[in-house]
């Protein structure tokens, strides 16, 4: 059963394409994962799906309600988790999750059980008499999905659900997220730029400039890639370029002083490789193909890149607005 449909979505601001056409499905009890840096188009995409935005042109049905017709109705199926923390840090946890309750008109034996369920699965039962200004950002985050779930929705969405936290407490987070949706069996519509966290996902959708570039289970992505990495470092890294393309019929691209090409069973082309090769090689590495290299192929640019870029030229038209 499929829980979104989307079909040739847009959502413009201005002259300002954010979302440029997509068009793809959910079916229950999926993890689905749009994976971009960003600027793509992801959070526009989720705020669509949720009712906080209006979709220039296309459709978008959410647990069989139309985002634009039936607005109250998708809201009251959906969980939702910002990327920006909306709790109140003033409340205990437990506050929170009834005032979350209220809101949703939660009768209260239905609230009781499930709100000590939910704290309990989070491992947040003995903290919940606690104002949450003084929990960990990761324990402010697994609060936020608790009170996401707590009026039973059919989808919930996590926006970048770990941003900021460090590797093992996502780990822990995403240990929650698996384990709730074997319980629940919801789907879970999640967007992320972090390649490991992507590895999560039941299928992935590749989004770059606000078009959906590739959409497809993780292995099946790296299987399309077209074989194993290859990277090496040359005393001649230019003339190196040139030799690969026109004498090994490869197509090596450079960045940071490293040449990448990818090969077919990279183990077997190595070693008459590094004994035939005219050019000294200082380096040399293989590995199969991560999701951050599949992302690199299929838009030119790796995420770490433009988020580079984005933070530039934040920092940029924040000094001229100080007029630095």
């Amino acid at each position: 059963m499929k829980v979104i449909k989307v079909k040739n979505l847009v959502k413009r601001f201005g002259k300002l394409e954010a979302v440029k056409g997509v068009s793809f499905s959910v079916k229950e009890g999926e993890i689905f994962g749009f994976l971009g840096p960003n600027g793509a188009g992801k959070t526009t995409t989720i705020n669509v799906l949720c009712t906080l935005l209006a979709p220039t042109e296309g459709e978008a049905i959410v647990n069989g309600f139309n985002v634009i017709k039936e607005r109250d109705q998708v809201r009251e199926s959906i969980g939702l988790v910002f990327q920006e923390p909306a709790l109140d840090d003033y409340l205990t946890a437990e506050q929170n999750l009834r005032f979350h309750a209220y809101a949703y008109s939660i009768p209260k034996e239905t609230l009781e059980p499930r709100m000590k369920a939910l704290l309990e699965m989070v491992e947040l039962w003995d903290r919940r008499k606690e104002k949450t200004n003084t929990y960990s950002g990761g324990m402010k985050r697994r609060l936020e999905i608790a009170r996401g779930l707590l009026h039973h929705p059919k989808v919930l969405f996590l926006d970048e659900p770990t941003l900021g936290l460090d590797p093992q407490t996502r780990s822990r987070i995403w240990n929650h997220i698996h384990e709730l949706r074997k319980k629940e069996n919801l789907a879970i519509f999640m967007t992320t730029h972090y390649m490991d966290e992507a590895e999560n996902c039941d299928r992935i959708a590749v989004i770059d400039y606000g078009e959906i570039v590739a959409l497809d289970t993780p292995d099946k992505l790296k299987d399309a890639f077209g074989g194993d990495v290859i990277t090496i470092k040359t005393e001649d890294n230019d003339k190196a370029v040139s030799l690969l393309k026109n004498q090994y019929n490869l197509q090596p691209s450079q960045e940071n002083g490293t040449i990448r090409f990818t090969v077919p069973h990279g183990e077997e082309f190595l070693p008459g490789f590094v004994s035939g090769f005219p050019i000294r090689l200082i380096s040399i590495g293989l590995h199969r193909p991560t999701l951050e290299d599949v992302f690199l192929k299929l838009t030119g640019r790796a995420i770490r890149e433009q988020e580079a870029d984005q933070m530039q030229q934040l920092f940029k038209r924040r000094m001229r607005m100080r007029g630095h």
